[in-house]
């Protein structure tokens, strides 16, 4: 948290010998946000008089975080303020190295691989001799064989694919196969077939996501599916194909439903 606080005070410039009270309103809301006064490198005025009558003074400030390497190390620049009358500060902060992944193992659902990989590790699984599991020692080793072993079937069955905001789930390898055809020859017809696949694959992945919810017995997962429809302006009950605008109108459809479901 840094700026142009306005308030001047003893605690930060040694030129001034009085002390605010709005200083104290100042640093408890710096410690609720668990920062602290930081103090420059080198002192120097911020603020500079425009007149010799008045004094330069401390008004720009810096609260960072006590245990940080910025803390007590940042620098006023009084010859970088050209025309203003506030000296710029700066601070060096350290960005770590970061490494973002760009590809990632992946299984399609309900492909031919995921099936392999299944059947892979339930043989896997059924084959393992728990017999000789008599010590700590022993299954420490099983459970290491296990896992060296899933991740080999992994490895096996899956493949590498890049990451982007644009991955569709439903994608699969008849889209990739038909997108390549058409990328290549730019036919009219192949691109028709490779629509024709895109519809269909959306479909069955839709249903199939639909039916999971309906099994699961949570329709409220198919909310995020659905955005906001505007509604007719004026929208009729309807009996015997005639609106029903009039309270009476109304009431009789109401009566001859309720006793038509009753009988």
């Amino acid at each position: 948290m840094m700026g142009n606080f306005n308030i001047r005070d003893s605690l930060w410039d040694p030129t001034f010998p009085h002390h605010s009270s709005h200083s104290d309103t100042l640093f408890e809301i710096a410690d609720s946000f668990q920062i602290d006064l930081s103090r420059p490198v080198v002192f120097s005025p911020t603020r500079f008089a425009n007149n010799a009558q008045d004094l330069n003074s401390v008004l720009d400030l810096v609260f960072l975080h006590p245990n940080s390497q910025e803390f007590d190390n940042h620098h006023i620049h009084p010859n970088w303020r050209l025309t203003s009358d506030h000296a710029p500060i700066s601070v060096d902060i350290s960005i770590i190295d970061e490494q973002l992944q760009t590809k990632k193992c992946s299984l399609i659902k309900n492909s031919d691989e995921e099936y392999s990989f299944i059947k892979e590790i339930i043989s896997f699984l059924k084959n393992i001799n728990t017999h000789s599991i008599s010590s700590i020692e022993n299954l420490e080793s099983v459970v290491q064989k296990i896992t060296f072993n899933i991740n080999n079937i992994w490895f096996k069955n899956s493949k590498n694919i890049n990451i982007m905001k644009h991955s569709k789930a439903w994608w699969n390898d008849n889209c990739n196969r038909d997108l390549n055809k058409y990328q290549q020859f730019k036919h009219l017809e192949d691109w028709k077939i490779f629509k024709g696949t895109v519809r269909r694959t959306k479909c069955k992945f839709f249903d199939n996501k639909i039916n999971e919810i309906v099994k699961k017995n949570e329709p409220w997962e198919l909310m995020y599916w659905v955005r906001q429809r505007k509604l007719p302006a004026i929208e009729a009950i309807q009996y015997n194909n005639q609106p029903c605008i009039e309270l009476s109108n109304l009431w009789e459809a109401l009566h001859s439903s309720f006793n038509s479901a009753q009988s």
